[in-house]
């Protein structure tokens, strides 16, 4: 999967904790693209069968899509958390760095990562 499409993976995901009914307009507003843009960014998770768009233009995950947004967004909050308590690294930075990251680390290394994570809960 490109890093685009993780990308409006994640942000759905994000979105529709707060927004239930979130549209492909919504969308496009939060994310400051073009409808365009965003439709043809759905067609594609369509057709990947991550989504579904319900008759009145909900978008909702598959169980596939609800899976890989899980893992996406499991990635980010880890990798923003040990950025911050680890590194050092203010939140902001942070969030943009473990963005960046989260689509090119390795399954070793993210496993890794969390392993750390969990022996060290005092960070």
């Amino acid at each position: 999967m490109n890093k685009a499409s993780e990308d409006y993976i994640k942000n759905i995901y994000i979105l529709k904790q707060d927004k239930a009914h979130l549209h492909s307009v919504d969308l496009a507003k939060e994310l400051g693209l073009s409808r365009a843009s965003v439709s043809r960014a759905m067609s594609n998770l369509r057709k990947d069968n991550i989504i579904v768009m319900k008759e009145d233009g909900e978008i909702e995950f598959t169980i596939k899509g609800q899976k890989i947004a899980e893992v996406i967004i499991d990635k980010y909050v880890t990798l923003t958390g040990f950025l911050q308590d680890v590194a050092g690294v203010d939140e902001e930075t942070a969030k943009e760095d473990a963005c960046k990251i989260e689509h090119y680390i390795s399954d070793d290394t993210y496993a890794g990562i969390k392993q750390f994570i969990i022996a060290h809960p005092e960070l």
